[in-house]
């Protein structure tokens, strides 16, 4: 009846997991109290749960991702205390299956749960708004890849608490992640929670790809696009292109784990290299599928704050062209020690050194638009500046690991995982920092807080640099990564810097919910009501903040690439439209809802080889699915009378702070 689910799934024996688990459970109970006792239910089912606006589904995916960057940031914290004792002559506080599982999971969730929705989650945010749309192309669809994510995460963290996780690494490569050297069940929550995740984000890229297209504004053309935009755009075509390849290399190791087919092991014709090839062939494109976007996001803080015009746009567009078209032919430098051969080496290891040019081009392009400029140093562009050094670090540290000789000196030592978390943490996550903080005020009205957002900066950049440097070191000395018993004494010190480094990391993320707090009880003396707090250049700040559920009552002009900064000198920023039309909008549906949580019921009972489950899991989704399909009530008309009400607030505002329209 329940598979191979009994009570010896829950780690009783654990109490480092169960004392998180009841944690969780009494915070979640909590909160569901707290939302009865304000009786919030209606509202938050009518306004959020079922919304298709795309700034709230954002939103959503954000606060998703911010809670889970915590969960990740638990286990690092774990895994750098663990090496510290285990290289002070300690057994330490974890044995090694748990610090195994803790390794993995600290992998899947920062790139795929918290990198990835704050990727997708700033992309719902501000696109439709800069290319002038009301909404995305596929509302109910943007809806229900959310709802995969919601799934798949909720999936994952199931593993904490009823079985176990995979020990494989995050890539779970075989023979490791084959039967029968993971006979339980962490496998498989690996593969079902990146299977449904995966395909939410395979939905997003088609959906934004045909936003970006077809829904700009008419007087938009390709390059009068703003960069973010151009940089989503390429984004979403590695995301169409790449994710059916993790789809399908997931489900042949499916295969192998589920009915013992063949095609990852030694026997009947298998190799496990080939699962390393497709794996890699998703995973190098995934990496600029995080980074392209927060390229976009520094070339509209740099320029915002520098008050200039961004240099070299054009350069900009075509560098981020070619990045997207070279990242799928440097897979290979992930494994230079497979044996490929001088030639194959030889031709990955060029491909990888010449993607780093059009990278270059993005340095100098935001350094030329700082030179001479009148630079403000708000939070959003320290940032900024902080992402620039060390990127630049990562970067070439990237170049010397696409030497096949270093490679095979530096390869599965901790001088990778110090490179990979320069470009990920320097780049992606501090990107995503300055975007939240630049694009708060558009979100939600009012600013975040200048002082906590500085010391939060701070204790990032110092305890990051203390986190990873010394694994440079390391790398040099012979440590490998993934051990955590016995490890070299003459490791201790540095080991002992980075758990430092891990620490003040821990301060800067106490300073961000500090900041959040803060900044949310002074939100009436920080409103933003102008729509334009930093002299920002591009059409989204052309709305009121927060923008209305409809973003534009009259699709815009676009005469310029800084088409706010251009509007604004026209004195048409906020001229008022001589009359309005009806607007046609979708509604709010309950469907996406529903076909993730017959998700969640299909994965948990394929882990678990509940076959009945998974079967009512399946049917449900595809039934819920045909439904919709047949459903015709699904959009209305805002009507004049709405449309007036809500614009005549916005010039109330607007005049109420003061602002000299078209100034």
């Amino acid at each position: 009846m329940l598979g191979k689910l009994t009570l010896d799934a829950v780690p009783f024996h654990e109490p480092i997991i169960m004392v998180t688990v009841a944690a969780i459970i009494i915070g979640g109970l909590a909160l569901l109290a707290l939302i009865t006792y304000l009786k919030k239910w209606r509202w938050l089912w009518n306004d959020w749960l079922t919304s298709v606006d795309h700034k709230k589904i954002g939103i959503m995916y954000i606060i998703v991702a911010l809670v889970m960057m915590v969960r990740g940031f638990a286990d690092a914290i774990m895994m750098r205390s663990q090496q510290a004792l285990a290289s002070a002559g300690e057994a330490g506080f974890l044995p090694p299956h748990h610090y195994d599982q803790i390794f993995t999971a600290h992998g899947v969730i920062m790139i795929f749960f918290v990198a990835m929705p704050l990727i997708v989650g700033l992309m719902n945010l501000i696109v439709p708004l800069q290319i002038g749309a009301r909404d995305v192309a596929y509302p109910f669809l943007n809806s229900l890849s959310f709802w995969l994510f919601a799934a798949s995460v909720v999936l994952v963290n199931l593993s904490l608490g009823l079985g176990e996780f995979a020990q494989t690494g995050w890539l779970a490569y075989p023979p490791l992640s084959g039967l029968e050297y993971s006979p339980g069940v962490g496998v498989d929550y690996w593969i079902w929670s990146l299977q449904i995740s995966g395909l939410g984000t395979l939905l997003t890229g088609v959906n934004f790809f045909a936003t970006i297209l077809k829904m700009r504004a008419p007087s938009m053309p390709l390059m009068k696009m703003p960069v973010f935009t151009w940089t989503a755009l390429c984004s979403n075509i590695l995301i169409i292109i790449s994710f059916p390849i993790l789809t399908v290399t997931i489900a042949l190791l499916t295969l192998d784990r589920y009915i013992g087919t063949h095609f990852f092991t030694n026997d009947m014709g298998g190799n496990m290299m080939m699962y390393i090839n497709l794996i890699w062939a998703w995973g190098h494109p995934e990496v600029y599928i995080l980074v392209l976007p927060i390229f976009g996001v520094f070339s509209e803080v740099t320029a915002t704050f520098s008050r200039k015009r961004l240099f070299g746009y054009t350069s900009l567009v075509w560098a981020t062209v070619v990045i997207t078209l070279l990242s799928f032919i440097v897979w290979l430098h992930h494994f230079f020690t497979m044996g490929s051969g001088a030639n194959v080496n030889a031709f990955f290891g060029i491909a990888t050194m010449v993607i780093s040019i059009p990278t270059g081009v993005k340095i100098f392009n935001w350094l030329f638009t700082m030179y001479r400029g009148r630079i403000v140093y708000h939070s959003a562009m320290l940032w900024t500046t902080g992402f620039i050094v060390t990127f630049s670090i990562g970067g070439m540290t990237g170049v010397l690991l696409a030497v096949p000789g270093a490679n095979f000196v530096l390869h599965n030592s901790l001088f990778l995982i110090a490179h990979f978390h320069n470009v990920i943490i320097g780049g992606v996550v501090f990107g995503c920092f300055a975007a939240i903080t630049y694009w708060f005020p558009k979100v939600f009205g009012f600013r975040l807080n200048e002082s906590w957002g500085i010391r939060a900066f701070w204790f990032w950049l110092v305890g990051f640099l203390m986190a990873f440097l010394p694994l440079y070191v390391l790398g040099f000395m012979g440590m490998t990564r993934r051990i955590s018993q016995d490890i070299n004494p003459e490791f201790h010190p540095w080991l002992l810097i980075a758990a430092g480094g891990a620490v003040l990391v821990a301060v800067g993320i106490a300073c961000q919910v500090i900041q959040f707090i803060v900044s949310i009880r002074d939100r009436h003396q920080n409103r933003d009501l102008t729509g334009d707090p930093w002299n920002a250049r591009t059409l989204e700040w052309s709305t009121s903040s927060p923008a209305p559920f409809y973003n534009f009552a009259v699709i815009p002009e676009i005469n310029d690439r800084d088409a706010f900064w251009d509007m604004k000198q026209n004195g048409q920023a906020y001229k008022k439209p001589a009359k309005y039309e009806p607007i046609h909008m979708p509604k709010n549906t309950g469907a996406g809802v529903i076909i993730g949580a017959f998700s969640l019921v299909f994965g948990f009972a394929m882990i678990w080889h509940i076959w009945w489950m998974a079967v009512v899991g399946l049917v449900g989704m595809i039934v819920v699915w045909v439904v919709k399909s047949f459903d015709e009530d699904v959009d209305y008309y805002v009507q004049v009378d709405e449309i007036e009400r809500i614009e005549n607030q916005h010039y109330q505002q607007i005049s109420t702070a003061g602002v000299n329209h078209g100034n």
